[in-house]
């Protein structure tokens, strides 16, 4: 994300605070299924995407157009929201697209806040892209665009639980729609990034040959959380392959301290 599409989302941000800071009654999660709605509409249109891109027109007038085209198709709050988005100068065609996405997200994400289901919504966002990523045949499936956008999303209920929180579901089924062409497993991590953010913490990958009890599982986030100065949220994958010790994945930094790892590093001494 570069410092000008941060200053003009920024802008968007506030708009989400103030439609939902507004009115305690408003529905996060409607709003949120809104405005994808409204950007699978602008991706598909080449030509509003250009009109409402366009860096030579006034804020003002894209709102207004953005407004004289989804009134009364989408709900207040949406409305509000993609008039704040087309009101800010966008890098790209690209780049509006991204965030209406993004701030839909963060409407689901405030949703499942507000019930307290955020960490939940965390958690099994995770889980199920290691599911989807551990069958290949489920990862072409959620992943072939040429298939039908509806029968994927059907898929994605199936597969999710009833017991899984609603705002689960929903990201899910976003993921799924693949916008600007981004895969399925992409997608679920941006938005736990997202999620990671809201909740002002980093998230670590913990690779382990073992489940860990819960005071290793305490004692390792206590340790990350020092080391990197923010809450660390761990998500713990379990690898018979790693044969013992632990892999801690945190961004592009990787802390691999595994048997596994240490004997492929002897292997590459002994043999350089």
């Amino acid at each position: 994300m570069d410092s000008a599409f941060r200053r003009s989302y920024a802008a968007v941000e506030e708009a989400l605070r103030n439609a939902l800071g507004s009115d305690a009654g408003v529905d996060a999660g409607r709003t949120a299924e809104e405005l994808w709605a409204v950007t699978r509409a602008i991706e598909g249109s080449p030509v509003l995407r250009r009109s409402l891109a366009d860096p030579s027109r006034e804020g003002a007038d894209k709102a207004a157009l953005a407004e004289q085209l989804f009134r009364g198709k989408v709900g207040d709050g949406a409305l509000f929201l993609t008039r704040a988005v087309a009101a800010q100068r966008w890098g790209g065609e690209g780049d509006l697209v991204s965030a209406l996405e993004r701030i839909g997200v963060e409407a689901m994400l405030a949703q499942a806040e507000r019930h307290g289901r955020l960490g939940q919504v965390e958690d099994e966002l995770f889980r199920f892209g290691r599911i989807v990523t551990a069958i290949p045949e489920l990862q072409a499936a959620l992943g072939d665009r040429r298939a039908d956008a509806a029968a994927r999303s059907a898929l994605v209920d199936r597969l999710l639980s009833v017991k899984t929180a609603p705002e689960t579901v929903s990201l899910a089924r976003q993921a799924v729609s693949g916008v600007r062409g981004r895969r399925f497993d992409k997608g679920l991590r941006a938005y736990l990034d997202q999620a990671a953010q809201r909740q002002d913490q980093v998230t670590a990958t913990v690779t382990s040959a073992v489940p860990l009890s819960d005071e290793q599982h305490s004692r390792l986030a206590t340790a990350l959380s020092q080391q990197y100065g923010r809450q660390v949220h761990t998500n713990v994958v379990i690898d018979e392959n790693v044969v013992g010790g632990i892999r801690v994945e945190i961004g592009d930094e990787v802390i691999d301290g595994t048997v596994s790892q240490k004997l492929s590093d002897a292997r590459r001494t002994m043999t350089s």
